[in-house]
């Protein structure tokens, strides 16, 4: 019987989810090896082997938080054969939240009204045509960066004034969403393949926003076919894996703000305890597409 081939763990930071899923993987008695993406290569015509031409890794399993290197850490994986968790594709799709959008409205999944505009000009009027209060969010990034509330007109050339004078091209296209009357939280529901594996209420300091990096309170969230069914839906409209759904209760339903490649997990994992073990339910996800491949048995 040949070596086991050790899952890898691409990390160029170690949180507290990353040293989750590390003690995961030993309670089970998994080989893993922690990649730090900063150190990463590969070459095209060859590795990363373990020789005779057989992926090196059994699966792989990207924490990756740096957009760019996550996506091509994935590809460079996936053409060398190892399944890896997330793909390419879902992180191309979730990093960028027009592409999240579209496939959210090609899956029929209710979401807050979205316009986008191609310059900070057409911005002010997209917005006026969309109806204030808006939340004008970047295409890319997380934790909240970036995100401002305008409630008129003004407000929102005073902003795209400022997204103008920002040197990324990608930050010239203005993406709108309305501002949805919320009660005070929203909802994270984890999902690993077509499990969901548990929700919580995040609970703002008294502003608008609920981003656990901006110090959002997380509180159990019962799981009910109403949260489940949409957020199962988002999931899969992106391509599925280890994702983390967010929505909104609005005035007729929940609403799928967006869908996040590179969960953090910390308050959910804290606001359940010992009830929910979301470490493990990844690396039960990642073993079972290992498996899927023939990379264990």
């Amino acid at each position: 019987m040949g070596r086991v081939r050790p899952v890898a763990v691409l990390a160029s930071r170690v949180r507290y989810e990353e040293k989750r899923l590390f003690a995961a993987l030993e309670r089970r008695e998994v080989p893993y090896v922690h990649i730090d993406t900063r150190r990463f290569s590969a070459e095209l015509d060859g590795g990363p082997r373990a020789g005779g031409g057989v992926p090196a890794y059994a699966a792989a399993l990207n924490r990756e938080i740096s957009l760019s290197r996550g996506m091509y850490a994935s590809l460079l994986l996936e053409a060398r054969g190892v399944p890896t968790v997330n793909r390419s594709e879902v992180i191309e799709v979730c990093g960028d939240k027009l592409r999240t959008s579209l496939a959210l409205e090609r899956a029929g999944i209710p979401v807050p009204r979205t316009a986008v505009a191609l310059t900070p000009e057409a911005g002010a009027e997209a917005a006026e045509k969309l109806g204030f209060p808006v939340v004008i969010k970047p295409l890319a990034g997380s934790w909240g960066r970036l995100v401002a509330a305008v409630h008129d007109r003004a407000g929102a050339e005073t902003v795209l004034e400022h997204r103008a004078a920002l040197p990324s091209p990608q930050q010239h296209i203005v993406y709108l969403q309305e501002l949805v009357d919320k009660p005070g939280r929203d909802i994270r529901v984890i999902v690993a393949g077509d499990e969901v594996i548990g929700a919580t209420y995040r609970y703002g300091d008294g502003g608008w926003r609920t981003n656990a990096a901006l110090g959002a309170r997380s509180e159990p969230c019962p799981l009910t076919p109403e949260l489940t069914e949409p957020a199962l839906a988002a999931a899969r409209a992106v391509g599925g894996g280890v994702l983390g759904v967010d929505l909104i209760e609005g005035p007729d339903g929940p609403l799928v703000l967006e869908v996040n490649h590179t969960v953090e997990f910390r308050g959910l994992q804290e606001a359940h305890g010992e009830a929910v073990d979301v470490a493990d339910a990844i690396v039960t996800h990642v073993l079972s597409a290992a498996e899927q491949a023939g990379a264990i048995g």
